[in-house]
């Protein structure tokens, strides 16, 4: 981030002010932490900072401190604009363009001569804010906050409670420290936050090994429906609406599904496509190894977008149009590139 960047906003946080946190739709881990873990710091200077989420957020995150304060846009959308509209500054964290909040949330955001202050690691950033923190090398946005509060000459606010939402970012995003984004300094900054005392032994659990025996139903359903296209070192899995609902199924329940596909020796390309009646589309999440730029595919496809080896997209057709037209892609690709 830029010098005078940074020396422009420790001036506008001199002075306490009204501040909103919005993560993107379907907040994740590394959403969710960086949001959180940047509402406590602000706490800490006598700002008045809220989290918005555009929607509801995993059950499996409720833990994460502060969670309890969030407040949900689809929820109360009278009472969020009000706050938006009050708000001096305006941080938006791990999304780069306005539409990831959704359609409702963006024309509020675009209407708004606030403020902005961008924080994400995802390709090819929009241009709605003032001033952005852009990295694709990182990893995860848990993990610029760290190095943002550390650029504000602020490292030694870091306490347990952002330490931890920081920590679970980081942990998520990084497929528990698999991905090719976790470099040594992801490591530097896991080690800081542990000799703090973040519970770093306790996360893992409370957002891995929480699952209800439903959501493992479900799990065991994408197994059976996973299919591979071994000429073309990919797979992929469905579920239908029909079959989320046989099995209960709450925010969160899919989750990491997509991952089991790389599992399979030999591929190197997975999608998930879930249906969503309730949207009318078909949403996609693609992960790859190696060389495969599952980014620039959801992009060329699927209205998506993402990582190098994580994305996601949507489809406005039925399951099995959409199924049709993957496997009619990757089809034409001959092989899926395993090479970095």
């Amino acid at each position: 981030m830029k010098i005078q960047d940074i020396q422009a906003i420790q001036l506008l946080l001199a002075t306490p002010k009204k501040i909103a946190i919005i993560p993107h739709r379907g907040p994740d881990g590394d959403a969710m932490g960086s949001t959180l873990a940047l509402y406590h710091f602000l706490l800490k200077f006598n700002h008045e900072p809220i989290v918005i989420a555009p929607n509801d957020f995993p059950d499996f995150l409720a833990w994460l401190p502060g969670s309890e304060t969030v407040k949900i846009f689809e929820k109360d959308k009278q009472n969020c604009t009000r706050i938006l509209n009050d708000a001096d500054l305006i941080f938006t964290l791990d999304f780069n363009a306005l539409h990831r909040v959704g359609d409702e949330m963006e024309k509020v955001l675009a209407s708004l001569t606030k403020t902005f202050i961008m924080i994400d690691h995802h390709q090819k950033p929009d241009d709605y804010a003032a001033y952005v923190y852009s990295d694709t090398s990182i990893g995860s946005t848990c993990e610029m906050i760290f190095n943002f509060i550390t650029l504000l000459d602020k490292k030694e606010a870091i306490n347990i409670e952002i330490g931890t939402c920081i920590y679970t970012g980081i942990l998520t995003d990084s497929g528990s420290f698999k991905f090719p984004g976790t470099t040594g300094n992801t490591h530097r900054i896991v080690a800081e936050l542990i000799d703090l005392g973040v519970p770093n032994t306790q996360i893992p659990n409370l957002l891995f090994d929480n699952s209800s025996y439903s959501r493992l139903q479900l799990l065991g359903r994408a197994l059976q429906n996973m299919k591979i296209l071994e000429v073309h070192k990919a797979s992929y899995t469905t579920l239908t609406q029909e079959e989320l609902d046989t099995f209960n199924y709450i925010k969160g329940d899919t989750e990491g599904i997509v991952n089991y596909g790389l599992s399979i020796k030999g591929i190197h390309l997975t999608a998930i496509f879930i249906e969503n009646k309730e949207e009318k589309i078909i949403k996609i999440s693609f992960r790859s190894q190696g060389g495969f730029d599952v980014n620039q595919f959801a992009r060329d496809h699927f209205n998506g977008g993402g990582h190098r080896n994580a994305a996601g997209g949507k489809s406005d057709v039925s399951m099995q149009e959409t199924i049709k037209k993957f496997e009619s892609i990757v089809s034409q690709l001959n092989k899926i590139p395993h090479e970095n």
